[in-house]
């Protein structure tokens, strides 16, 4: 029994020195054999910081690197955002040798902050790809007050203030066009003089005003940091319609149904409704009720749909007349009943 403990201890002491031996001399190979040179990009700077930029201009920088590594490095592509372009020299690099990626953006004509990124794709094995980032501050050389206008069709010249222009670094400049939405708005200048600051009276045409009551002033400019100065505008409507959309859910054809509509005026003034009626005559339309309410009038209204003919909808345009003859529009959009699910409205 002995003897075959022994001669157990001992086969386990062979087995042990021969999985020693192997490991040592796998180390021993591991060690002689070279690891294989790989190529490596290093950039100085990861940033380029513009500082603050002037508008409508041409904006150069770059972004210096070094192989740092033991092989040719390459330079596969360089991912950009729109309105940068980049340029490099060559794409392949030798050990220690650098290179500059070159960048070109153009900066816009609006007070803006730009943080924009790149990725440089390369051969460096433990950085396959780069991410470089390009910050900067546009800032124009030219204020102007206001910088959006609330007009108001109770008031003379619809209430709209006088717009100054002025320049930050007293640098003079003239201005070579006022323009604004269906030319509702004007002013005068003249556009041979030059100064460092100007103080237009603008003048404002109600019956020209766009349908959405809404649009911009633009006026160019000659200074170099500021070319246009921009002035959104928007007018209060005389009149308001709540809802300013009719929604007919679960319709039947032909089956009445009963809505109410708020006709307000925003200047607290009095007036009369004198008819409703419907554009297209696709739905049946007829005041049933009208009540005063604050500012306005409450109408309750009789819709009848029309009849079915294979479709699942149906719409048309009322338009409520005032008695100095303004038509008011209001949009009608109803949904047959079949309909299992109400449909989304965008």
């Amino acid at each position: 029994m002995k003897r075959k403990c022994l001669i157990l201890v001992l086969l386990i002491s062979c087995m042990l020195f021969l999985q020693t031996g192997c490991q040592e001399q796998a180390k021993s190979e591991t060690a002689a054999k070279p690891a294989k040179p790989s190529s490596k990009i290093t950039f100085e700077n990861a940033v380029c910081d513009f500082g603050e930029v002037g508008p409508n201009r041409k904006n150069t920088g770059q972004f210096k690197f070094t192989n740092t590594g033991e092989a040719l490095l390459e330079i596969t592509e360089v991912e950009k955002c729109c309105g940068i372009v980049t340029k490099l020299d060559k794409t392949e690099y030798e050990p220690g040798e650098s290179g500059i990626l070159k960048v070109e953006w153009n900066s816009g004509p609006q007070p803006s902050t730009m943080d924009r990124q790149l990725t440089v794709h390369s051969n460096d094995p433990k950085t396959r790809q780069t991410t470089l980032s390009l910050i900067a501050k546009v800032v124009l050389q030219v204020d102007w007050e206001p910088k959006s206008l609330k007009l108001s069709l109770d008031e003379k010249n619809a209430g709209c203030p006088n717009i100054t222009i002025r320049s930050l670094d007293n640098q003079p400049f003239s201005i070579l066009e006022f323009k604004s939405t269906a030319d509702c708005i004007a002013a005068d200048y003249d556009s041979s003089v030059e100064a460092t600051k100007f103080i237009l009276e603008p003048r404002v045409n109600v019956e020209a005003m766009p349908k959405n009551l809404k649009g911009r002033i633009d006026i160019n400019l000659t200074h170099p940091e500021g070319k246009i100065a921009t002035i959104l505008f928007s007018v209060v409507p005389e009149f308001t319609i709540r809802p300013s959309m009719i929604l007919v859910w679960d319709a039947e054809p032909e089956k009445p149904v009963e809505q109410k509509i708020d006709v307000l005026n925003n200047y607290h003034k009095d007036f009369e409704i004198e008819s409703l009626t419907s554009r297209d005559n696709i739905i049946g339309v007829k005041v049933l009720e009208q009540k005063k309410i604050t500012y306005g009038y409450q109408l309750k209204v009789e819709l009848i749909p029309p009849a079915l003919e294979n479709k699942v909808d149906f719409m048309d345009e009322f338009f409520i007349k005032i008695k100095d003859g303004k038509k008011l529009a209001i949009s009608c959009k109803g949904y047959y009943s079949k309909i299992k699910s109400k449909p989304k409205i965008r």
